[in-house]
């Protein structure tokens, strides 16, 4: 006689850095994670908690009120304040991942030019990022930089919400460069 036993796998592990914390499996983020930031006094906290196996936002840190340009009606857009704004999941410290891959143009450092550009893109109500347009840039090779960086970054955003209601929203990402000192 042969008795056959089944045993459940256990492939989550537990995956945890100073930026963030939650279950792996095999490769993928599932359940719970905390996303953490740092304050301005240098107070480490938690910014997001995100539920990645039902992608849903649990938590996020409001960081004072700022407005944004939402479309109340199609192609009618409004400078308003929103009560969930829109996030990368992860927070800043994930966006990172992507805005510090920026190079700084060879034309723009022969001719030192230096600050910043602000890159425009809009959030949809599904956390995908369309629209991508220079808002102020600074020439150089800069601008395109800037939008090349911009458009490498993922459909992993949550969108902004008015009650409890998506709303298409322009999130402005700006990006500095800057030229070291010899």
């Amino acid at each position: 006689m042969f008795l056959a036993l089944a045993f459940t796998s256990n492939a989550q592990k537990l995956h945890s850095t100073k930026w963030e914390s939650g279950m792996m499996d095999r490769r993928n983020k599932v359940g719970v994670w905390e996303y953490y930031g740092i304050t301005a006094s240098k107070e480490m906290v938690v910014v997001q908690r995100y539920d990645h196996t039902t992608q849903k936002l649990l938590y996020f840190r409001p960081v004072g009120e700022k407005t944004y340009n939402v479309e109340i009606a199609p192609g009618q857009w409004q400078r308003r304040a929103v009560d969930q704004p829109p996030m990368f999941i992860g927070g800043d410290a994930a966006l990172a991942v992507y805005t510090t891959q920026m190079q700084y143009p060879q034309r723009a450092q022969d001719n030192n030019i230096q600050g910043a550009v602000t890159i425009t893109f809009a959030v949809d109500t599904l956390g995908r990022i369309n629209r991508h347009r220079v808002l102020r840039g600074i020439g150089g090779g800069c601008d395109e930089e800037a939008m090349r960086v911009a458009r490498s970054i993922p459909n992993e955003w949550i969108p902004a919400k008015i009650g409890n209601q998506s709303v298409l929203t322009e999130y402005e990402l700006t990006l500095t460069f800057r030229l070291a000192k010899p």
